[in-house]
């Protein structure tokens, strides 16, 4: 009896321990994933940066009504707002990571912010997408491999309008120009890189001014009495978000538009929608990654639908770069067949991925995505009620990112400091 019971006491224990390291198993199977975002609730970039929270959560939704990362590894989402301040950023980046557990942090807006908390997540070894965000010195320098880019960055962009605008000056004999910039990282970053890049390719036009209204500037009446005091034969503007609608608002005031040409600038799928009834038809604008550009894919069909179902608004370009983010994360994931970190940093490199503007990749050097950029003619279309580009150019991503022999220079250059 007493060897029966002892076997029966064994027998049990056993049967505890599996019972219990199947548990410890389906809990391992179960581990949510913690997804950090780090965007402008408040501040300038707020008006671009609600369109890419509620992208975000629209495939977070998604991909948890399907089981989560890997059929099996729920997302959780933590917003944190920036305030589109680098150090206001950095505290959230800190908190998002050190109390919230983050493994990866998507935002940002604000280049300066991404530039700010990039390091941080390099330190704490967490991915860093900023989808927004799109100065090339977010992957240009300083290095960091757990920097993913998804939008065009501020070459790429300064490059198509380039190519465009060196057209347009030896069509119609234009000689002299103005820049008008936001004075922060992506206004200062994309600014030097279109100057740099129309003295290359149109030397004879010059340059004779420089306006650098402060980020956050909602009087522009002083500067738009000063351009049009210069007579330039046209005008690059570096101005985004809140300060853009009001820049363009109040210049239209004054007849900015219909009196000297103003091509390639910034009018985001957010600025055609907003002033739809007041934005000059005619000009020749740029925008990163317009819905109405690529509906012939699936993927940008249903989100659009999607997007519009669940808000009610058509998604703007914030909203697509963000939404795109989240799922190049899962295609990374998958391809790690795992949601460690380091597995999913090293799936990444040079991968290929489907996003809603098609099947882009990775370039190995910077992991900047071969994103396109977008320019093209302000009209109506009668299938919108707010005026989309018409002539639309999409100038493809390889085609206008800088050189790699020129980012091993500045890299060289970098480390001589």
């Amino acid at each position: 009896m007493r060897t029966k019971s002892l076997l029966c006491i064994v027998a049990a224990l056993a049967l505890c321990l599996l019972v219990s390291s199947g548990s410890a198993t389906q809990a391992r199977a179960a581990e949510p994933y913690n997804l950090g975002v780090a965007l402008a609730i408040t501040g300038t970039g707020a008006l671009y940066c609600q369109d890419g929270v509620d992208a975000i959560k629209l495939a977070v939704e998604e991909i948890n009504a399907k089981g989560g990362f890997l059929g099996k590894h729920p997302i959780k989402l933590f917003v944190r707002d920036t305030h589109t301040k680098p150090d206001a950023a950095v505290r959230a980046t800190r908190d998002l990571i050190l109390r919230d557990k983050v493994r990866t942090v998507l935002g940002t807006y604000s280049s300066a912010t991404a530039v700010a908390i990039k390091p941080v997540c390099q330190e704490y070894k967490v991915l860093h997408i900023p989808a927004i965000s799109n100065s090339e010195g977010i992957t240009l320098t300083n290095f960091s491999p757990y920097t993913y880019q998804v939008v065009p960055n501020s070459y790429m962009q300064a490059k198509a309008v380039v190519l465009g605008v060196a057209a347009l000056a030896k069509k119609k004999g234009w000689k002299t120009f103005v820049t008008i910039a936001s004075d922060y990282e992506w206004g200062r970053s994309t600014q030097q890189n279109t100057v740099a890049l129309l003295k290359q390719m149109a030397p004879n036009l010059k340059l004779v001014k420089e306006f650098w209204p402060p980020l956050g500037e909602t009087q522009f009446t002083s500067y738009i009495t000063a351009i049009m005091a210069q007579k330039p034969d046209f005008v690059i503007g570096s101005i985004a978000s809140k300060d853009n609608v009001a820049w363009m608002k109040q210049a239209k005031a004054y007849g900015f538009f219909k009196k000297i040409p103003y091509p390639g600038s910034l009018i985001s799928v957010t600025e055609l929608i907003l002033q739809a009834k007041t934005l000059d038809r005619g000009l020749v604008g740029l925008c990163r990654a317009p819905f109405f550009a690529h509906l012939d894919i699936p993927m940008m069909a249903n989100f659009v639908a999607a997007f519009k179902k669940k808000y009610n608004r058509y998604p703007s370009d914030w909203a697509v770069m963000e939404y795109d983010a989240v799922y190049v994360l899962k295609q990374g994931i998958e391809k790690a067949k795992s949601i460690d970190t380091e597995k999913v940093k090293a799936a990444l490199k040079g991968a290929t991925v489907a996003t809603s503007r098609g099947n882009l990749y990775f370039r190995n050097i910077d992991n900047q995505l071969s994103c396109s950029s977008y320019l093209g003619v302000v009209a109506d279309d009668p299938k919108y009620p707010f005026p989309i580009y018409h002539d639309l150019v999409e100038v493809k991503g390889p085609d206008s990112w800088r050189p790699e022999k020129e980012i091993l220079a500045a890299r060289a250059a970098e480390k001589k400091k």
